[in-house]
C-alpha cells in the first residue's frame, strides 16, 4: 500500500530559511506512537482472539454500533486500531504506509495536525460505511486514515508545486485493488480518501499555500476549519444512523 513519498515542505517554512531537520522520534512523533499502539493492539487481538467478546470485538465499527439500537459512537475511531487476526498482511501493509507517508507528512504539518488528519480520516471512514454498507457488517483497520493520509500528501504536494504522478497511480491502484480484493471494507477507503482531501483543503487555504509561496499558516483558521469538518462528520452520522431501522437489520 505503500511506495517512495516526495517530501512536502513544512507548512508556514519558507524556501530561502534553512530548516534544521529533526529526525526519528522527535521527527514524528505521534507516528511512532501510532505504529506502537496498534503493534500492542494487534497483540492483543491474538491473545484474545479465541474468546466470545475479545479487543476485536470490543473495538471494530458497524453501522449498528451507531444507531439507535447500539450507540457506541466511540467505535468510529477506534477500529482503526484493530486489524485482520487471520493473518498480518493487513497489519503490516497499513503501518508500512503508516511509516512511509507519516514520517513525510508529519514535519510537514506538524504533529497535531497530522493527528487530526489521521482521526478524521479514520472517522470518515466510518461515516461513508454508515451510508453504503450493511449496519451488521463490522469493519477493522487503519485503512481509512491511510487512505486520508494518501489524499493530503497528494494535494499538498500538488499545492507546493510537486510531482504528483506517482502519488496518484499509487491511489489508483490501491482504490482499484479496493474493489477488485473480497473481504476489503472498500467503503472506508474512499470515505477516508474523501475527509483527507477535505482536511488538506483547510490545511492549504487557511495556511494560505499556494504553488512556489509559503507563509505562516493561521493556527485558529485551521482549527477551526477542523471543527467544521468534524461537526459535518457528527451531522452526518446522525442522519445515517437514523437510516437503520429494525427491518433494515432484519433483512
Amino acid at each position: 500500500m505503500a511506495g517512495p513519498a516526495p517530501t512536502v515542505a513544512p507548512a508556514g517554512a519558507a524556501a530561502s530559511v534553512p530548516v534544521r531537520r529533526r529526525t526519528g522520534f522527535a521527527a514524528s512523533p505521534v507516528t511512532w506512537i501510532l505504529l506502537a499502539v496498534t503493534a500492542v493492539v494487534y497483540a492483543a487481538q491474538w491473545m484474545t482472539r479465541d474468546q466470545a467478546s475479545g479487543v476485536t470485538e470490543a473495538l471494530w465499527y458497524a453501522g449498528l454500533y451507531t444507531s439507535p439500537y447500539g450507540m457506541e459512537p466511540w467505535r468510529m475511531a477506534s477500529y482503526a486500531l484493530v486489524h485482520d487476526v487471520s493473518g498480518p498482511t493487513h497489519l503490516l501493509l497499513n503501518m508500512l504506509a503508516l511509516w512511509v507517508i507519516g514520517r513525510v507528512l508529519e514535519p510537514a504539518l506538524g504533529w497535531w495536525r497530522f493527528l487530526a488528519l489521521y482521526v478524521l480520516s479514520a472517522v470518515g471512514g466510518a461515516v461513508f460505511a454508515l451510508w453504503v454498507s450493511d449496519p451488521l457488517q463490522p469493519v477493522v483497520g487503519a485503512s481509512g486514515a491511510v487512505y486520508g493520509m494518501f489524499a493530503a500528501l497528494f494535494l499538498l504536494t500538488r499545492v507546493r508545486g510537486g510531482q504528483v504522478r506517482s502519488i496518484a497511480v499509487l491511489i489508483g491502484l490501491n482504490l482499484v485493488f479496493s474493489f477488485l480484493l473480497p473481504g476489503v471494507a472498500w467503503q472506508v477507503h474512499v470515505g477516508g480518501l474523501l475527509t483527507g482531501a477535505v482536511v488538506a483543503v483547510v490545511f492549504s487555504l487557511a495556511g494560505g499555500l499556494r504553488p512556489g509561496r509559503a507563509r505562516v499558516p493561521s493556527v485558529g483558521a485551521q482549527a477551526a476549519g477542523l471543527v467544521v469538518v468534524a461537526a459535518a462528520l457528527a451531522a452526518l452520522t446522525v442522519l445515517g444512523a437514523a437510516r437503520v431501522t429494525v427491518a433494515g437489520l432484519l433483512g
